[in-house]
């Protein structure tokens, strides 16, 4: 597969779902668009066929406030249909504005709350570790959930417990609700961080598709200890308006942000060939 294109795809689609509902989380779901192109690419042993496999790959969206980065990945994989992805958090959905396992094909694990979500995606990899299994575990958590203490008793536990079919990729896109995470809670070196937790880990260009198969394909020769793969990404990734926006946590647009996001949507389409509308 052509990872960039399907990058691109779900960043398109993304945006479409989000201008749809008319606001929601554009930021963190656009930081890690990259990430699931390549683990939805060219990664994961996951289809529409095998989505209750027991043998399949997890994956476990733990900031699950970018849920729509998912969803529109999950659209492009066959999951569901195009209609299906535009009933975003509206009255009924099935498509809740954060994951939810029982509502959504190819869910592996509700989450929102921040901070559980790696802790259940550590359960998995020690249940199939149980079992013997070889497949693995995807988690992908935000910096700014890393404020919360279960986070890090939750590595502990994968450190001790060598899991080395769990890979977990930190978006590093150096913001969370209320501003930069240095200001809010200094995190220091991830990288530093995760490798005291008894973690390889290393920094990847978050927006290089390339660089971030490569890092997880490094991982997977990692043995006897779990990995973390830190992910330099931009809050808005892709997208230069809300790049360059201070507040794009959640966003509420006013008109001329409106305009804008519509413009980026054309641009988008424009770039993978297909009709904005």
């Amino acid at each position: 597969m052509d990872t960039q294109k399907f990058a691109d795809q779900i960043r398109f689609y993304t945006m479409k779902e989000l201008d749809n509902l008319g606001f929601g989380h554009f930021g963190g779901s656009l930081s890690i668009v990259e990430t699931l192109a390549v683990l939805y690419g060219n990664v994961m042993n996951v289809s529409p066929e095998k989505k209750d496999d027991p043998d399949r790959d997890y994956f476990v969206l733990s900031k699950g406030h970018a849920g729509p980065a998912l969803y529109a990945t999950l659209f492009l994989k066959g999951y569901f249909d195009e209609g299906f992805l535009y009933s975003l958090n509206q009255n009924g959905t099935n498509l809740p504005s954060h994951p939810d396992r029982i509502k959504t094909p190819g869910v592996d694990m509700t989450t929102g709350s921040l901070g559980q979500g790696i802790s259940a995606a550590t359960g998995i990899a020690k249940g199939n570790q149980l079992l013997g299994k070889s497949n693995y575990t995807y988690a992908i958590v935000g910096d700014g959930e890393l404020n919360e203490g279960q986070c890090w008793e939750a590595f502990q536990f994968a450190a001790h417990q060598k899991l080395d079919h769990l890979i977990v990729l930190i978006d590093d896109n150096k913001k969370q609700l209320d501003g930069y995470t240095t200001d809010i809670c200094d995190p220091f070196d991830f990288v530093e961080k995760m490798q005291a937790f008894g973690f390889s880990s290393w920094r990847v260009d978050g927006s290089d598709v390339d660089a971030i198969e490569a890092a997880i394909d490094q991982a997977k020769q990692v043995k006897g200890k779990p990995t973390a793969i830190v992910l330099d990404t931009v809050k808005g990734q892709g997208v230069p308006y809300l790049e360059e926006l201070v507040d794009n946590h959640h966003i509420r647009p006013d008109e001329a942000a409106k305009a804008a996001i519509k413009e980026a949507i054309v641009t988008l389409a424009e770039k993978i060939e297909v009709n904005p509308q």
